[in-house]
């Protein structure tokens, strides 16, 4: 039975990349012949950072239908080692990569593309989906807490230790226990469970780490707002969105709607990469 209800988990969430793989194949060409003839200016670069307690699977559906339609797609494997040395290491990635690029973040990647896109001429636009949108000197423990908003995902953290973490540090990870409510309440049980044991902890000193420069003071910004999440607060996602002047677009979600609502999700980047 528990196999049984596994496969029909998994195969809904196959079934509906599936879907989207199918939708961007049946799209109708041009009815402007001389349109369809004019060779299409080259997609951006669309890189997919993942937050905290996830990886980059988590952009499977919405990099395999991006990649479906022509673009360029990168899923960055986040070192959650702190802010100030993840948001370095995306930095000196970027460095590496020619042409436009569309930075996407989720949750606590979004504090990483904040910062590391900064003074890079090739990102073109920046995408929050339920992320973070710090300002300078902002930490993700105190952007919880902008628009009266509350978070209680703090007080169910399970702390354990990792070599070489500096004093007072360690790595930090959801209480499975209570992992699929706060983090995917709007995915099979069974497939919210299987996050909870894979998770990727992230360094407990990331919570309270100082944001540097904020890039979206100087590159457009999109946001998606997920009404439901539990990780951040709704209102705080509004408060950073407004704050940011960012293209909002809200939707009835937990905190990952690119598995949710992978659909509104995509919609948002292509929207970016105009």
């Amino acid at each position: 039975m528990f196999r049984s209800k596994r496969r029909l988990a998994l195969g809904a969430v196959a079934a509906t990349a599936l879907a989207l793989l199918v939708g961007a194949a049946a799209l109708p060409a041009s009815a402007d012949p001389v349109a369809a003839a004019r060779p299409s200016a080259p997609k951006p670069t669309v890189v997919l950072v993942h937050g905290a307690f996830a990886d980059s699977s988590g952009w499977a559906v919405v990099g395999t239908a991006l990649q479906a339609e022509g673009y360029p797609v990168i899923a960055f494997s986040n070192p959650l080692r702190g802010l100030t040395y993840d948001a370095e290491y995306l930095r000196q990635f970027l460095s590496t990569l020619s042409g436009p690029v569309v930075l996407v973040g989720h949750s606590y990647g979004g504090a990483l593309i904040t910062n590391a896109a900064t003074g890079n001429p090739n990102v073109k636009s920046l995408v929050y989906i339920a992320a973070y949108a710090l300002d300078e000197g902002e930490s993700v423990a105190a952007a919880n807490e902008l628009g009266g908003g509350h978070s209680t995902v703090i007080e169910h953290l399970v702390v354990r230790p990792y070599p070489g973490a500096p004093e007072n540090d360690a790595d930090a990870y959801i209480d499975p226990a209570v992992f699929p409510e706060l983090f995917a309440g709007d995915l099979p049980l069974i497939v919210a469970k299987n996050m909870a044991a894979s998770q990727r902890p992230g360094s407990f000193a990331s919570l309270l780490t100082p944001s540097g420069v904020p890039a979206w003071k100087t590159i457009p910004s999109w946001y998606l707002v997920a009404s439901q999440d539990r990780i951040i607060p709704p209102e705080a996602e509004r408060a950073m969105a407004a704050r940011a002047g960012s293209t909002v677009v809200e939707i009835k979600s937990s905190h990952v709607p690119m598995l949710s609502q992978p659909g509104k999700v995509i919609s948002l980047i292509k929207a970016a990469s105009k």
